[in-house]
């Protein structure tokens, strides 16, 4: 399903329709219409201030009394940008910039009549309370692509992102800053700190930075700006104001170390019993300003025991599961290093050059050659990341890690000890409205006698792309052209060309295994042209291909090579409310699939709308109709031949509820029908956001859903006698309920505890086993098929029961200085046979079996200087 179709944030379950269909009331309207026009002499609207030098330091309290603030002049002219671009503001809002040698200085005060209504509820960090917000968001290079936001809510909740590509957003960074907040009389101030170690500069004697500030009205749901920022230009950075006059920067080369320790105790599996083992590790967090713009981070021996288990899946696909990265250290930054595969503004995927899960992964071997003592993942001995600018004009990006032999049983290697590396530079020009990169990633694997077949020794790409701005910078072209090559030995490359990127052995298709390779290279190219700002409408047309050989899943992610796309979009977004709702978007599609050969794979059409109503209500929906005329799944058989796809409909709803609710549902539907009726699928999202109070938190969300799949792929089985292939399918009947709950209390901004648990069961049985006719592509859907005797194994069916949890206490102490204490639980039950009781019936069983329990102690301290 394309990935638009998951749009909107969800925060609850229930009772949606009739409220999201209703109008808002009079005097809700009333309310959004009650604007005042700013002072006469914030008229001119300046985009420019200069910073005043602090001789004294402000003592961060949100009081705003110190000298500095005394003599330091106000900025007011802010304008709204949400839901009314460039309205007048409902509420005055003043800000005053300061430095040192130290510090970049802020002091906001919102202004609001009614200081009561403004609520202080508290959140994890970085997570965002249903409250009012003030943003500072610095570029200090002044590139007009990339810069850090620093947001505070009246509560005191810090949220921090780095941006990149002037409107990428990366939620992962966490800088070391300190705010304050304060409600009095006349609304809610707020008073920052942001360390000039955390930004970054160009090598100047005084610095202009790029600056704006952003002020959320939760209750109004509206947003203001300063300086004016338009929704429609499609971009963020490039839209800020400028901070001038800031001198003295302090050091050049900062360096911050954050030394840790931990402790873990762990269930341990023997041969015959079951144990428990205390560990024992130290490492560290390394960041040293190699030049004024260009910071080295280095991690030794990390532990990500902290991190939230991936979610359960059962893959009946021919493609590897995708799971978002989480570990901070890999996640900050990432967008220097992104280099994206086979996306467009239609479907996005997560398929790139750089899928950073590879580094400490599971052993490849672990099925052949591991045993219950085996580990589960890879050990990282380090990581490095060089990351900033050179200049004014160049991006850098460079990343190193290696990881650790890992083996199984009768010490056999399970994953041999492996270098990664990873290098991207971008190059800047006319103010960032164009640029030129590279990109290089390598693997180097120590293979020995055990991995040198199964696994490829060395793995390189390297390529290039561009982008360039034009017509006021609403309209874009971009491209991309990259290069691989694999090594390994006969079998090991002969395996690649066999597997399901790639699949030279398909009888029907026009590529042949060549056994005595001990390479494999390939190519792929993308092209795109867009409208991404300017006016009402949107559009972009998009053209990728990877030919038969291309192969990046060693540091990378792509699902198939051998293809190619042809993706369209084109929109109307109106942003302007009007009595019904404050905006709304229409979306509509067009893609097409086919092999490098001509083979068509998939075409579609999809229309979907999403409209915000006044009461912060929602409601997206859309239809997709694909298969049209005769495309073809040269993946299904797993090798075999290409069978033809009947059409297919699928629409979906979505409705969510207002966030700022103590009680906030949102609903999520999706309907699929395909093979002329004999194969359907159902799902249902029902979530639900309670919040107990300004401290306690609980969110429910489950997912239920039915699948009927009368073609799903059993096997591939040779006849001993014939010596024919039999390529058989059957019809799946599969029910799965996935659950994840989250209660979280947090006691201060700075000390919370968050419990996660995630159930989940499924269910699938097979019956009436077919296999490919010697017509897999007839236009008749039956003439595709013969009935066949497919081994009892392969009809048996499965029963997949988990139970993951993660619970955990953060605190932190001081800027930069965290205590963990965390309890993680895995549990599972798989059987090769449907289990026919209902949910509640079998997922108890799971109770009986032993649970894999970690318990882990992390206290890290922040030294800078």
């Amino acid at each position: 399903m394309p990935s638009y179709i998951r749009l909107a944030q969800r925060h609850a379950l229930a009772i949606c329709s009739i409220v999201v269909f209703s109008l808002p009331s009079a005097n809700a309207s009333a309310q959004v219409n009650q604007k005042v026009a700013p002072d006469s002499g914030d008229a001119a609207l300046s985009t420019s201030v200069v910073a005043t030098h602090a001789d004294h330091a402000p003592v961060i309290d949100g009081l705003g009394n110190d000298p500095v603030w005394h003599v330091a002049p106000a900025v007011a002219a802010f304008r709204e940008f949400d839901p009314v671009e460039n309205g007048d503001p409902r509420f005055r809002t003043e800000f005053k910039v300061a430095y040192d040698s130290h510090n970049i200085y802020v002091f906001i005060r919102a202004f609001d009549p009614q200081p009561s209504q403004i609520r202080t509820t508290l959140a994890r960090r970085d997570d965002r309370p249903p409250t009012d917000q003030l943003k500072v968001m610095i570029d200090s290079y002044h590139d007009k692509r990339s810069g850090y936001e620093f947001a505070v809510s009246p509560g005191g909740v810090k949220r921090d992102y780095a941006m990149y590509n002037d409107t990428g957003e990366d939620g992962t960074w966490d800088g070391v800053w300190d705010v304050a907040t304060s409600i009095d009389s006349l609304g809610w101030t707020a008073e920052f700190a942001i360390p000039m170690s955390q930004l970054g500069f160009t090598n100047t004697t005084v610095h202009t930075i790029g600056f704006g500030i952003w002020r959320d009205i939760d209750r109004f749901k509206e947003r203001v700006s300063w300086p004016t920022f338009r929704i429609s230009k499609g971009t963020t950075v490039s839209q800020l104001g400028t901070v001038t006059g800031i001198g003295d920067v302090g050091s050049m080369h900062p360096v911050e170390l954050v030394p840790y320790v931990v402790t873990k105790n762990v269930s341990t599996a023997g041969n015959d019993s079951y144990g428990r083992a205390q560990r024992f590790s130290a490492g560290a967090d390394l960041k040293v300003g190699v030049t004024p713009s260009l910071r080295l981070t280095a991690a030794v021996n990390p532990d990500f025991g902290q991190v939230e288990a991936d979610p359960s899946v059962v893959n009946l696909s021919a493609f590897e599961t995708f799971f978002n990265e989480q570990r901070p250290f890999f996640v900050e930054g990432q967008g220097r290093y992104a280099f994206n595969l086979n996306c467009s503004a239609v479907n996005c995927n997560g398929e790139g050059l750089f899928y950073s899960r590879r580094i400490g992964r599971a052993p490849q071997l672990l099925g052949s050659y591991g045993d219950a003592s085996s580990p589960t993942a890879t050990t990282i001995l380090g990581a490095a990341k060089l990351s900033g600018r050179v200049g004014k004009a160049f991006s850098v990006g460079v990343l190193d890690a290696v990881t650790e032999q890992a083996t199984g049983s009768l010490g056999r290697t399970i994953e041999p000890a492996t270098n990664y590396g990873v290098a991207r530079i971008q190059r800047d020009f006319r103010g960032g409205a164009s640029n030129i990169g590279i990109i290089a990633t390598s693997v180097d694997r120590a293979t020995d006698s055990w991995t040198k077949d199964a696994l490829r020794r060395t793995a390189t790409v390297g390529g290039l792309d561009f982008s360039h701005k034009f017509l006021d910078n609403n309209y874009q072209i971009s491209g991309s052209y990259t290069a691989s090559d694999v090594t390994g030995t006969r079998t090991a490359i002969t395996n690649t060309q066999m597997n399901a990127v790639h699949y030279y052995q398909r009888p029907d298709g026009n590529l042949n295994v060549d056994s005595s390779l001990t390479s494999l290279s390939g190519n792929a190219e993308q092209f795109s042209i867009g409208k991404y700002g300017g006016g009402i409408t949107r559009f972009e047309s998009n053209y990728s291909r990877q030919s038969a050989g291309y192969e990046v899943n060693d540091i990378g992610y792509l699902q198939r090579a051998d293809q190619q796309q042809w993706n369209n979009w084109g929109a109307l977004n109106f942003f302007s409310p009007t009595r019904l709702y404050n905006s709304l978007r229409l979306n509509g599609n067009f893609w097409s699939y086919w092999t490098t050969d001509g083979l068509s794979l998939e075409r579609a059409v999809n229309t979907n709308a999403h409209m915000m109503f006044h009461n912060n209500w929602g409601i997206n929906t859309g239809v997709t109709v694909g298969q049209l005329g005769a495309t073809y799944c040269d993946r299904c058989a797993r090798g075999g031949p290409a069978v033809r796809q009947s059409s297919y409909v699928a629409p979906w709803l979505q409705i969510q509820g207002d966030d700022r609710r103590r009680i906030a549902p949102s609903l999520a539907a999706n309907f699929m029908r395909a093979d002329g009726g004999r194969s359907s699928r159902v799902s249902i999202e029902p979530i639900v956001v309670v919040r107990a109070s300004s401290q306690l938190l609980f969110s429910l969300d489950v997912t239920a859903s039915h699948n009927i799949n009368d073609t799903q792929w059993i096997g591939n089985f040779r006849d001993t006698v014939t010596s024919a292939t039999h390529y058989a399918f059957a019809r799946l009947n599969q029910q799965t309920i996935a659950t994840a709950l989250r209660a979280t209390y947090i006691a201060t901004p700075q000390l919370s505890v968050q419990l996660y648990a995630q159930p989940f069961v499924s269910n699938g049985s097979y019956a009436d086993a077919r296999e490919l006719s010697a017509t897999p592509r007839a236009t008749a859907y039956a003439d595709r098929y013969l009935a066949y005797s497919a081994p009892a194994s392969a009809l048996s069916g499965f029963s997949d029961r988990e139970f993951k949890s993660n619970t955990v206490v953060r605190w932190e102490y001081r800027p930069g200085s965290t205590l963990y204490l965390v309890w993680t639980q895995g549990r599972q039950l798989y059987n090769d046979s449907p289990d026919t009781r209902n949910w509640s019936q079998s997922y108890p069983d799971l109770l009986s079996i032993r649970p894999d329990n970690t318990f882990l102690v992390k206290f890290s301290y922040w030294l800078n200087r």
